[in-house]
């Protein structure tokens, strides 16, 4: 899976590899330095870590995930993403 979303110098790639009404896997690539900035999301999300290492923030708790770890975003909290090295993810969206 982490082949198929390339990394870009100061940028955050994404990349939809599955859309459904009852959810998505879209994958992202993230330089250092790059991240998103704090938000909800009206739906569970759950991150896997393809590469490198990520901090996830839930609720205002950082998560700092390497390789082959998962989190569980749940719905209606805020959470943000950001990139000390850059990192590879899967992105799963539960919207039923």
């Amino acid at each position: 899976m982490a082949d198929l979303v390339a990394y870009q110098a100061d940028s955050v790639i994404s990349r939809q590899v599955l859309g459904k009404a009852t959810g998505t896997v879209t994958l992202f690539a993230f330089a250092a330095g790059q991240g998103l900035s704090e938000h909800t999301a009206p739906f569970d999300a759950l991150v896997s870590i393809l590469d490198g290492v990520a901090e996830v923030t839930i609720a205002g708790r950082p998560f700092h995930l390497t390789h082959g770890e998962m989190i569980l975003m749940p719905a209606n909290q805020p959470h943000a993403l950001s990139a000390k090295q850059k990192f590879k993810m899967m992105l799963i969206m539960i919207r039923s």
